[in-house]
């Protein structure tokens, strides 16, 4: 990668990914583009251009001025946000996509973009989730997943678009608040944590989740896209994961570093019913194999970098 074009660059993962990607390969090469601006480092800290991923002309216009080689979709509606308006979500994840990877095929671009474990559903192997299985998901996010997986992989077969991308687990950073996600409670737990002792969790008891800490993702990121391109048999949505827990395995780790932490539940039915439709615990083999991906955080080292960053 040279030069980097990145949709969704305030988001939740992209506000970071924007960052350790100008740490990397330089300010002026990375691209960070938005539906608006804020005053945020990733907003002003390289060249920064406001676009609506549903407006193809602006889009590919925009990354044939800066003369980009890499585009990295990341703009999307999460899991419970796109569960409450679903035509909304269709027509943003879908119609951003598919911009996206026409910009990329017509500038020549390699391609990057996030799938999850969103897209498995409830008929999925629940432990150890293989690579390759079957994947009937019950939400409209989980539906625009799997449609992406396939659409990526198409523009590799039709078009020769190199695209690579990574089913994610929950990711839990101290950077960015949460953003609508369904494993999002794994980050707020830190911040109820340290301004009141106590949280209320929305998912529950025994709910296990794949998750993973967001300097490892965004690690995965990069290492996936500049892994060599003979050496993968997968290309689009490689299983990663770090860990996997439930809120009481949390909670528990949470007290060795605040023993008066409490955990309620109240427990939110749409979120709740998403989660259950997920895997417990994820396969990552094909990613280690491929293009040699390992984790660095397990749950006790995440959680006292959290709580030691936050606290701050």
């Amino acid at each position: 990668m040279k030069k980097i074009f990145i949709t969704g660059a305030l988001g939740q993962i992209g506000s970071e990914l924007t960052m350790k990607l100008r740490n990397i390969y330089g300010n002026d090469n990375v691209i960070a583009t938005d539906i608006r601006k804020n005053d945020s480092e990733a907003a002003e800290s390289g060249p920064f251009e406001v676009v609506d991923v549903t407006d193809s002309k602006t889009m590919i216009e925009t990354a044939r001025k800066y003369n980009v080689d890499t585009v990295i979709h990341m703009a999307a509606l999460l899991s419970a946000t796109a569960e409450a308006n679903p035509v909304f979500a269709w027509n943003l994840n879908m119609g951003g996509l598919m911009n996206a990877l026409e910009t990329a095929r017509e500038l020549n671009c390699q391609f990057f973009t996030p799938s999850s474990i969103g897209a498995f559903g409830p008929s999925t192997p629940k432990d150890n989730t293989p690579q390759d299985t079957i994947q009937r998901p019950t939400t409209m996010y989980g539906v625009n997943k799997v449609a992406g997986e396939l659409l990526a992989d198409y523009y590799y077969h039709k078009f020769g678009v190199d695209t690579r991308g990574l089913r994610f687990p929950g990711l839990i950073s101290y950077v960015t608040p949460p953003g609508g996600g369904t494993t999002d409670y794994a980050v707020e737990i830190y911040y109820e944590a340290i301004k009141n002792q106590r949280y209320t969790s929305y998912i529950g008891k025994g709910t296990y989740m794949d998750m993973m800490y967001m300097p490892d993702a965004l690690n995965a990121i990069v290492e996936l896209m500049e892994a060599d391109a003979s050496q993968l048999l997968h290309r689009n949505s490689f299983n990663v994961t770090a860990m996997s827990f439930d809120p009481e395995g949390i909670a528990a780790e949470i007290r060795k570093h605040i023993p008066t932490f409490e955990m309620s539940y109240e427990v939110d039915p749409v979120r709740q019913k998403i989660a259950d439709s997920w895997p417990n615990s994820i396969d990552a083999t094909a990613a280690k194999e491929e293009w040699g991906f390992k984790a660095e955080y397990d749950l006790a080292k995440m959680t006292a970098d959290m709580l030691a960053k936050l606290g701050k």
